[in-house]
């Protein structure tokens, strides 16, 4: 298996994987292939990694710029993560998400945010943080990664095309 930026071409396996990974899921609507292709419209997906093994994509994760209401840059929103239902609990998820936040951090990033399990993602050192919030998510599931210096406080905005909005 390897990891590589997606290619030209690649969206609709990326959309069908993603569809794929999150049918059934308790907690997804479906919107995460949606959300994905609008962030790539709009030139807001910075990074996105697909995991390839014999020529076929297996796993993908997107990262995104996130709005801190205090100002702060160089942070980034993870997800959606997903990886293929056979091949899921082997591995390539925490593969993706380890390269993704080193190559954004080798880059300047200053911290990542996510809404997931805390089970899963505490293993990539994302902790709930009182002093950062977002709407519409318990706080449990709000988890960030800062990097670098003082964490800052305030309200994260993930964009738009969460939301279904392509502004």
């Amino acid at each position: 298996m390897r990891i590589r930026p997606e290619a030209p071409g690649e969206e609709a396996a990326i959309g069908a994987l993603t569809a794929a990974a999150f049918a059934g899921h308790p907690h997804s609507d479906g919107s995460e292939p949606q959300i994905i292709e609008r962030l790539r419209c709009l030139g807001k997906l910075t990074l996105s990694l697909v995991a390839e093994d014999d020529g076929k994509i297996v796993g993908h994760v997107a990262f995104s710029p996130v709005t801190l209401s205090g100002g702060e840059g160089g942070w980034y929103g993870v997800g959606p993560i997903s990886v293929a239902p056979g091949r899921q609990r082997s591995g390539i998820g925490s593969a993706l998400m380890r390269e993704g936040l080193a190559r954004l951090e080798a880059q300047g990033a200053s911290g990542f945010a996510l809404v997931g399990e805390p089970a899963y993602y505490n293993r990539f050192g994302f902790i709930a943080r009182p002093e950062l919030t977002t709407t519409g998510v318990p706080p449990e599931y709000f988890l960030v990664l800062p990097l670098h210096g003082e964490v800052p406080s305030g309200m994260v905005a993930f964009h738009p095309a969460f939301f279904g909005d392509a502004a």
